[in-house]
């Protein structure tokens, strides 16, 4: 059977499961007086969110990333509380990233190896990483969210630019020996920083890149390295730990879908370096102010 067959078989899988796991989370919160006030409170902000899903999962499909716009809205508008920002990003991330990987597996002939690979090195890591990011405090999050969201910045920016490995047109459209253990051990660490909400998106670009990789590759492979840890990993940890925002993942996960649909279909051409730009300010903006809050109430 067709490896990519297979794998596009799992993200439909993984969107059944992920659907499955949060009505289930939320119905078990809602059963409680505690799990219906905190609905009833996030409920206010329910529009605001949606809208954020949909304008983030929008560029998120054209290579911008999500997680950078998500988190800086939420941060900004203070829609979502900041210790349930990671596990809002990534419980409402599931279905909308799994429709991209489905949509993107195929979309580059990549070498199956080094997919597969880099693939499952991300969901390694995002399997390690959660179940002690679940636990961190407000004063954890605020910092890692700050100091994360400050190196994102930077790695965008260098991008925009073209310094660098950025600047440097790769062909290849896989990887062997050294270059392929060091790009699995770097996509292990970027499935870590996803418990914190940190996007892989940039950094996958900035890897495929330095390795001499066609830049083009980094669609599938971190379309479904993302999809696939959020499906059979992240997302259920964060929802048994309930630390997320229920009804800000809920807009996200279905309105984020239609982003999707739209930045895949419908959009020929959009002045995407002034996007870039304005997101890098949004991003070092929010990270600032991450890390005054995190200095601020330690």
């Amino acid at each position: 059977m067709n490896v990519l067959m297979v794998l596009k078989g799992l993200t439909v899988i993984g969107m059944i499961w992920s659907a499955f796991v949060i009505v289930k989370g939320i119905k078990g919160q809602l059963a409680t007086a505690e799990g219906k006030a905190e609905w009833d409170s996030q409920k206010k902000h329910g529009l605001y969110n949606g809208i954020v899903g949909i304008v983030a999962y929008f560029f998120d499909t054209l290579g911008i990333g999500s997680y950078a716009i998500a988190s800086s809205a939420f941060k900004l508008r203070k829609s979502v509380k900041d210790e349930y920002i990671p596990g809002t990003l990534n419980v409402g991330a599931a279905i909308p990233v799994l429709l991209e990987a489905f949509l993107f597996f195929g979309f580059v002939e990549v070498d199956i190896l080094t997919l597969v690979l880099m693939v499952a090195a991300q969901v390694l890591g995002a399997n390690l990483g959660a179940g002690i990011v679940t636990k961190w405090d407000a004063h954890k999050i605020r910092l890692g969210m700050g100091v994360g969201l400050l190196c994102l910045g930077i790695i965008m920016a260098v991008r925009s630019l073209g310094i660098g490995p950025f600047g440097a047109v790769g062909t290849a459209l896989g990887l062997s020996g050294v270059k392929l253990i060091i790009a699995v051990i770097v996509c292990v660490a970027l499935g870590a920083f996803m418990n914190i909400g940190i996007g892989a998106y940039a950094p996958t670009m900035a890897l495929v890149a330095i390795l001499g990789m066609n830049v083009g590759a980094a669609f599938p492979i971190m379309m479904g390295g993302c999809a696939f840890l959020l499906a059979f990993g992240n997302v259920p940890k964060f929802v048994k730990e309930k630390k997320y925002d229920m009804v800000a993942s809920c807009y996200t996960a279905i309105l984020g879908t239609i982003g999707v649909l739209i930045a895949y279909f419908l959009v020929k051409s959009l002045p995407l370096d002034i996007l870039m730009w304005l997101v890098i300010v949004v991003v070092l903006y929010t990270s600032i102010l991450f890390l005054r809050d995190a200095i601020k109430k330690n």
